[in-house]
Formats: C-alpha cells, structure tokens, sequence
C-alpha cells in the first residue's frame, strides 16, 4: 500500500450470518486492523463509509446482507497491528482446552490481557486472530482480568455468542474460581451482596468500590483449605462486574494475595517472601454452560497453575494449616 489512494478502490463488503448484528464501529474495526477509533468515527462521519449507499451512524447494527463501502486509507492512516511471538502463537496453541460447535476454550496464562489497548499492544484475542487468519469471526464471550490465570471462552460464530452472551445474563453460565485469600476467614460459607462501582484515582488509575450507588453483585465464597495466615477459597461469581471477586474479598475483609491493587503491600511481600507467590492467586477453574439444542451441560476444568500450586505445596510443607 502506498500513501498514493488514487489508485485504490473502495471495497464492497457484505455482511455474513457471522456479522448480524455487529455494530458497524466495530465491524470497521475489524477490517481495518490497527485503526485508531477516532479514524474510523471520521471516515464514518464524513460518509466515505456507507451501508447500502446511504450515509449511517457508528452505532449501527449491521444486517445480513448489508453492503458495507469501506475507503481506502493511506498506509499512514493505518499501523500495521502487532503480532505476537512464534513462541506466544505456539504456547496459546498448546493452552487450548476445548474447541468445538464454535467454542474455544482457552486457558490463559496470567499477565496476559485479554484485549489490546491502553498501552497493551495486543492481547488474547489478537493473538488468536493471529494464529486463525481465515477465520472471519473471532469474539471473546467473556473477560478475565490481565493478572487472573485459567479458563476463557472465545467464539468463533456470532450465533454462538449471541447464545453465550444470553447465558450470562440469565445467569445459566457457572463460573468457579480458586483464590488464596489474606488471613483466616471464618466460617464455611459466605455470600456478598455488595453493589460495585468503577472509579478513577487521583493518578488516573481505574479502580472498583463497594458503592450505595453501584451496580448489584453478588459473590459466594467457599472454604477450601485453612493455613495459618491464608485462606484457600472457591469463589463462584453469579455476576460479571469488573474485578468483582477481588473487591468482594476485600469486602469481606480478606483480599486476595499478590493483588497489587486491593490487597496492602506488606501481606504480598510477606507472601512473596514466605511462599514464592509472585503473582495474583486467582484462577477461574470451572466453566459450565449449555449448547443450542443441547441438553447436557458442557463442563470445563482446568487444573490450577503450576507456580500457585507451588504456592501451596510450600504451604503444606511449613506445616501451617489449621
């Protein structure tokens, strides 16, 4: 491509069963990989993109068998996307759990995002787009934080997405977490109700608070394992606020260890320094939903990280459960 669009011609796109739907922002930005947001609301604006020859807004949801007039951009309009390593494509690749009826199930490693943006060149699902060129649709159905290690689900049919998307709001799709908790949490069992809110610091950083005025979350956490300054919890999240189980244990007086956002600095130094934990103990463990036209459950299991399970051998090992 040169800087010369002369030369080049506007494509003809028409919308496929896997692009219902979609708005028609982020249609674009699928096609026109590495576009910054304000290009494409410009180009959209000043109508050098149309749906069916008319002039359309960004929030548009495309139809079967819309025809999308996309323009041609100078190469300078346009970065070339980021690409992840042959050794991240191969190791994403190995990390695959499941991958059926438009499904795949990934178990992602902890530090990687599962989106590009704000200062990440490129996450999970950009990897993935990577490694399946051909493949026209590629969505996450769901979100984990960067630091959070285990099972995410992507789909590679709107249909699937759209079935996935109406499980998690009916609260049909089970999640189960492993989190290694401060302190020694009383009792068995506990349920938190408390309403999150996202707020930004002083330092622009986005955090999560327990808010009168918040969205409704609820949280049920389940004693696993006791040790002498630690607690080894199931958490099972009935909603999807952003970093919920982590502000919930907070709630309950209990943060997670190695949360450099919500747990005190000198309970993931002592924990770094007592039982190697150098990263966020929380891991989503347990996935279970239903396919179309299926009536048996679909149940995923991944097996906890190798360096928190090293965590807790060393806690074993002190002989400090109680």
């Amino acid at each position: 491509m040169t800087d010369d669009t002369s030369s080049l011609a506007a494509r003809f796109l028409t919308i496929t069963e896997n692009e219902d739907g979609q708005r028609l922002d982020n249609y674009l930005l699928t096609k026109l990989k590495g576009a910054p947001r304000t290009l494409i609301y410009r180009i959209v604006r000043t109508g050098e993109v149309r749906v069916n020859k008319g002039r359309i807004k960004p929030e548009y949801r495309l139809q079967i068998g819309d025809i999308v007039r996309v323009p041609p951009l100078r190469l300078s309009e346009v970065a070339e996307p980021a690409t992840p390593s042959p050794q991240l494509s191969q190791s994403l690749t190995d990390r695959i759990l499941y991958q059926e009826h438009g499904i795949i199930a990934m178990n992602k490693p902890t530090g990687l995002a599962v989106h590009g943006g704000s200062g990440v060149a490129y996450g999970l699902i950009e990897a993935l787009r990577a490694i399946y060129p051909t493949k026209e649709f590629l969505e996450l159905v769901h979100r984990l934080d960067r630091d959070t290690s285990g099972l995410i689900l992507v789909a590679d049919k709107r249909s699937i997405l759209r079935h996935l998307h109406e499980q998690l709001r009916d609260g049909k799709m089970h999640k189960v977490y492993v989190a290694l908790l401060a302190g020694n949490l009383k009792g068995a069992n506990h349920k938190v109700t408390a309403p999150l809110d996202k707020t930004n610091l002083a330092s622009g950083e986005r955090v999560v608070r327990v808010s009168r005025d918040g969205k409704a979350a609820e949280t049920h956490f389940k004693v696993i394992e006791r040790f002498e300054n630690c607690t080894l919890v199931e958490a099972k999240p009935l909603t999807g606020r952003t970093h919920q189980i982590r502000v919930h244990a907070q709630f309950l007086g209990h943060p997670i260890l190695g949360d450099d956002k919500y747990c005190p600095n000198e309970k993931n130094k002592e924990a770094k320094d007592k039982y190697g934990l150098n990263r966020l103990f929380l891991h989503a463990r347990d996935l279970t939903f239903k396919l179309p036209n299926e009536e048996a459950p679909v149940k995923l299991h991944c097996p906890i990280a190798p360096e928190l399970n090293q965590v807790l051998e060393t806690l074993r090992k002190m002989n400090v459960r109680v």
